[in-house]
C-alpha cells in the first residue's frame, strides 16, 4: 500500500510499504478515508525528536473496517470508525481510570502508545491506505455510516479531544475568562471548547493572521503577540488577568523576533492568569530535543518562573489527551449539530501530495491551518 514515510529532517515521501495484517485476535484492519497532518507531526518532520527515517506518519485517522480478528466482538467489517490517536488496552490500571493516554500495556516501559509517533510504540501510522488497529473493540469509536460529517469526525482522533482536554486540565467553567496561547488547530479547538463550556471571554494569542482571523470568527478575541506583550494586552482587557490559561504551543515557542524560547509561553501564562487561577498545558514538551537552543533545552530542562507561579497560587495540569474520555460526547455534539470542529480544515489533499502539504503546513502558509489527506 501507499504510505507517508519519514525520510529525514524536512523530508517525507510516498512509498510502497507492506499492507497491515491481523496480528492478534483483537485486531481490526481499517481502510483510511481521512487522515490529518498534526502539528505534533511537524516536530518529527523538522528533526526535533529522536525519530529515525522509516516511520510511517499519521495518528489522526478514521475510516471503514475491512477485516476483524477472531476475538473482536463489537466491531464488524463495514463499520465506519474514528480511531483515538492514543492506542489503549482498556484493562490496565490507567485505562480503567479513564487515563487512556497513559496505557500501561501497549508500549512496555512507557506510559502511552500512539500510531506513527516516535517513542510511542511499534505502531504504523495511518497516513496510508490501511491501518492495523489493536484492541479494536476498545479503540474503535463507531460513527454513522456514509460520508456525512466526514471532516468533523476527522477531528475526533486528536485535536478536538485534545482541545477539550486542555479545558478540563485548566478547569474552564461557565463565565470564566480564558487565555489560549497558540492559534494552531489545537489552540483553536481549545478556544472553541472553552466557548462550548460557557466561557464568557476567550483570548487567543498568535502572530499568524489567518489563524487569528479564524479565532475571531468563532467568537474569541485575537491577540497578536508581535504588537506588544500578550500578558499586558490581555490584562488591559480583564481585571487582573484571566481565570484560566491554556498552552497549545509547547517547546518550540518563539518570541516576536523569531528566536526560540521554549519556556516563553509558560512564563507568559503565569503572568496572564490571575492569582489562584489555573493552567492547562497540552502543547508538547519532550525530555529530548536535538535542536534545542541550549544544552538544558535539549534535555527538556526549561527556565520556568516557579517562584511567580507559587506566589500567585496557580495550579497546572499537563499531558496528552485521554481521547476516549471525550470522543463519544464530542461525536454526539457533532451529530446533534451543536459542534462543527471542521471550521479549522483548510486543505483536503490526495495522499500523493503529502510532501508538498507538509512543507506548506510547516511554513504556516496562509490557507494551511489544518490539512486532511485523502488516500
Amino acid at each position: 500500500m501507499k504510505a507517508v514515510v519519514y525520510e529525514g529532517p524536512n523530508q517525507v515521501d510516498i512509498e510502497q510499504v507492506d499492507d497491515p495484517r491481523i496480528e492478534h485476535p483483537t485486531d481490526a484492519i481499517v481502510k483510511i478515508t481521512s487522515t490529518a497532518i498534526c502539528g505534533s507531526d511537524l516536530h518529527m518532520y523538522e528533526g526535533r525528536t529522536a525519530a529515525e527515517p522509516g516511520i510511517v506518519f499519521g495518528h489522526e485517522n478514521m475510516g471503514v473496517v475491512t477485516e476483524v480478528g477472531s476475538g473482536v466482538e463489537s466491531v464488524r467489517a463495514g463499520d465506519r470508525v474514528s480511531l483515538p490517536f492514543n492506542i489503549a488496552c482498556g484493562f490496565c490500571r490507567n485505562c480503567l481510570a479513564g487515563r487512556t493516554g497513559f496505557c500501561l500495556t501497549v508500549n512496555p516501559g512507557f506510559a502511552g502508545g500512539a500510531y506513527g509517533y516516535v517513542g510511542m510504540g511499534p505502531y504504523t501510522g495511518g497516513q496510508a491506505e490501511y491501518l492495523r488497529v489493536p484492541f479494536a473493540d476498545f479503540n474503535c469509536l463507531q460513527l454513522p455510516r456514509g460520508e456525512q460529517h466526514e471532516d468533523d469526525f476527522a477531528m475526533l482522533a486528536d485535536i478536538f479531544p485534545t482541545g477539550y482536554h486542555s479545558t478540563e486540565l485548566a478547569g474552564v467553567s461557565p463565565g470564566d475568562t480564558v487565555a489560549v496561547y497558540g492559534a494552531g488547530p489545537v489552540g483553536l479547538m481549545a478556544a472553541y471548547s472553552s466557548i462550548l463550556r460557557g466561557a464568557s471571554q476567550v483570548f487567543v494569542v498568535d502572530k499568524v493572521p489567518d489563524r487569528l482571523r479564524l479565532a475571531e470568527e468563532i467568537g474569541a478575541v485575537p491577540i497578536d503577540f508581535t504588537q506588544g506583550s500578550a500578558p499586558e494586552q490581555i490584562q488591559e482587557r480583564t481585571l487582573g488577568g484571566t481565570d484560566r490559561g491554556i498552552d497549545a504551543v509547547g517547546y518550540q515557542a518563539t518570541v516576536p523576533q523569531g528566536e526560540e524560547q521554549p519556556s516563553v509561553v509558560l512564563n507568559d501564562l503565569i503572568e496572564t492568569v490571575r492569582a489562584t487561577g489555573s493552567l492547562g498545558v497540552v502543547g508538547l514538551y519532550l525530555p529530548n530535543d536535538p535542536g534545542g537552543p541550549s544544552e538544558d533545552a535539549k534535555k527538556g530542562r526549561l527556565l520556568v518562573d516557579v517562584g511567580r507561579f507559587f506566589e500567585k497560587g496557580l495550579r497546572m495540569g499537563t499531558g496528552q489527551a485521554n481521547v476516549k474520555a471525550y470522543n463519544r460526547q464530542l461525536r454526539d455534539l457533532i451529530i446533534a449539530g451543536r459542534a462543527r470542529p471542521s471550521f479549522v480544515v483548510s486543505q483536503r489533499r490526495p495522499l500523493d501530495e503529502a510532501a508538498d502539504a507538509y512543507a506548506r503546513f510547516d511554513r504556516r502558509e496562509e490557507g494551511y491551518t489544518k490539512v486532511l489527506l485523502k488516500p
